[in-house]
């Protein structure tokens, strides 16, 4: 079998575009019953902070009723959320989480 020049195939090659993905800024919400030592251990715990950056967030989402944990892609983001939120629960704390687009 031989391809004649009516059979050629031209292929054309298009460029796609990928934009990154959006990102999630994880926010924790002030309250009056939340341990201020149990706000630090979250952060430590589930965002890595060392003693000092932990303390700073805790202290902020004490005096301005919020404060940022770190920004990730969307399934970072919400499965930290719920992480935080099962752990708070599980400690007996009100603490909430949340997350919004950045």
């Amino acid at each position: 079998m031989s391809a004649s020049k009516s059979d050629t195939i031209l292929l054309t090659q298009k460029k796609v575009i990928q934009k990154p993905p959006s990102m999630y800024k994880i926010l924790l919400l002030n309250d009056d019953f939340t341990p201020m030592d149990f706000v630090t251990e979250v952060l430590e715990m589930f965002f890595f902070m060392n003693q000092e950056q932990a303390t700073h967030i805790m202290l902020k989402v004490h005096t301005e009723g919020v404060g940022v944990c770190g920004i990730y892609p969307e399934d970072i983001a919400s499965t930290k959320v719920k992480q935080v939120i099962e752990f708070a629960r599980l400690n007996q704390h009100p603490l909430r989480c949340v997350m919004e687009e950045n």
